[in-house]
């Protein structure tokens, strides 16, 4: 699973001095968690206000377990908050597997 999360920081603004910073500390504390694969951040070639940080999961579950930990809503949960109001997970899609089809699952 990929979490591709966007941000826009101008150069300019107040947090644009730390927000390199603080991007780093939510990577590196997702990073500790249970099914965290990788992670890298990235700032746009042609607008440097737009940034982004990719991590790799094990599952969606790995994920969203990790979200919830102590030390990730202390460090992670407030810089993922500047995030862009948009869908974040995607499935990675490989020769074989079957996709995640929209509906309403069976719990049994």
């Amino acid at each position: 699973m990929l979490v591709v999360v966007r941000f826009r920081v101008t150069p300019d603004s107040p947090e644009a001095a730390t927000f390199a910073a603080d991007l780093v500390a939510a990577r590196d504390a997702l990073a500790a968690r249970p099914g965290y694969l990788s992670g890298e951040i990235g700032r746009n070639a042609d607008d440097p206000a737009l940034w982004t940080l990719v991590t790799r999961w094990e599952h969606v579950g790995a994920y969203r377990r990790a979200l919830s930990a102590y030390d990730v809503k202390l460090t992670a949960v407030p810089v993922l908050g500047r995030a862009l109001d948009e869908p974040t997970a995607y499935e990675v899609v490989e020769d074989g597997t079957d996709l995640n089809a929209p509906g309403a699952r069976s719990l049994g």
